[in-house]
């Protein structure tokens, strides 16, 4: 897919759907494009999003960061995700610049890249910040604006970055909502790093239902999902989430998602929490993408909680983290011995994936 496709007039105007994968010649799809998703259950699937809810979700972000006709949008996520569509979107949008790192993800080569091309806004994920702080690597000046999307970047993590002159701002979406749902402001960029609450666009109307989980409508809402060459319309106005979140005042604090939940002695335990705990135990020691708590089945507890670390981290921070922590943690929330490997799984975009890890004890532990 070639990114500069989506600067031009006539692929907004053009009807044909658009996508990675097969697509099926369904009269409901004109005038769309689909992303690939596992979803939160199920099979692969599709996500349909009509290109005038694109370019609704790229004004509002567009106007939200103050991009104009001499800002300069880089792109350096895939393109079949919408968070890297949404950067392409955006540029043309604002009828401003586009520049493409087209090239295998590489700190010091995205750096040079940046500093020669003058762009000024991108989006990042977690997994690229930390890399740009772990190589110490300052900010070029042109560059305004980091949303960092797909995944939490913790604080420590994101401080180091401002402190660097990365200028990163949490943002919170999804496929279905056409990328960006709450993303903070520029304001934000002079006070300390937080990575919530996060302010939602005004695109959005958001609530939380009895079961605590965010939903939502608004103009760039997902029309469908298309699984086995059939279309599955949405249903309703509004789509409920997966995702645990907290809002005040037009404010959004993800909390994390319903299933992740795991029930331990019949207590629920949420093994990112618990992720976020030892990194703040660590006093800093611990680098968030070296690590993970793998929760598996157990017959008489419901689930057993494994931390497994990346041969990379020192064996004496393991021990005093989890020191620390067994004395702090009741015993519905222990962790099992730790669990070594060489790196751990993840996807094109830095996500964890989880499900992969836990095969990978399974079958560790025959």
């Amino acid at each position: 897919m070639d990114a500069t496709l989506l600067t031009s007039p006539a692929f907004w105007r053009d009807p044909t759907p658009f996508g990675v994968g097969k697509i099926p010649a369904l009269p409901a799809l004109a005038g769309h494009v689909l992303f690939e998703t596992s979803g939160s259950t199920g099979g692969p699937k599709q996500v349909a999003i009509s290109k005038s809810a694109l370019l609704v979700s790229a004004a509002a972000v567009n106007r939200h960061l103050e991009v104009t006709g001499q800002s300069c949008w880089g792109l350096a996520l895939p393109l079949h995700h919408v968070g890297g569509f949404g950067v392409a979107a955006r540029a043309f949008e604002a009828g401003c610049g586009l520049k493409i790192f087209g090239q295998r993800w590489e700190v010091a080569a995205f750096q040079r890249w940046l500093g020669m091309s003058g762009v000024t806004h991108t989006s990042l994920v977690p997994t690229q910040v930390h890399d740009l702080v772990v190589a110490n690597l300052r900010a070029p000046a042109a560059l305004t604006v980091i949303v960092v999307g797909g995944g939490r970047l913790d604080p420590a993590t994101g401080q180091a970055a401002r402190d660097l002159g990365w200028p990163v701002l949490a943002s919170y979406g999804m496929t279905e909502a056409a990328s960006q749902i709450a993303t903070q402001g520029l304001d934000l960029l002079e006070a300390p790093y937080c990575p919530a609450p996060i302010q939602l666009l005004p695109i959005w109307n958001a609530e939380i239902s009895p079961d605590g989980l965010l939903a939502i409508s608004g103009s760039a809402l997902f029309s469908g999902y298309v699984s086995d060459g059939n279309f599955i319309p949405r249903e309703s106005e509004w789509h409920l989430t997966s995702d645990i979140a907290l809002i005040e005042n037009q404010m959004l604090t993800p909390l994390g998602r319903s299933d992740s939940l795991i029930k331990i002695l019949g207590e629920l335990v949420d093994p990112e929490a618990i992720e976020r705990e030892l990194l703040a135990l660590s006093a800093g020691q611990l680098r968030p993408d070296t690590f993970a708590v793998i929760a598996l089945p157990d017959a008489r507890a419901g689930s057993l909680l494994v931390p497994v670390f990346e041969y990379s981290v020192s064996q004496d921070v393991i021990e005093n983290t989890l020191s620390i922590y067994a004395r702090l943690a009741p015993g519905f929330r222990r962790l099992e011995l730790a669990t070594r490997i060489a790196e751990l799984p993840r996807s094109e975009l830095g996500k964890l994936r989880r499900a992969v890890l836990a095969d990978w004890l399974k079958c560790r532990s025959r």
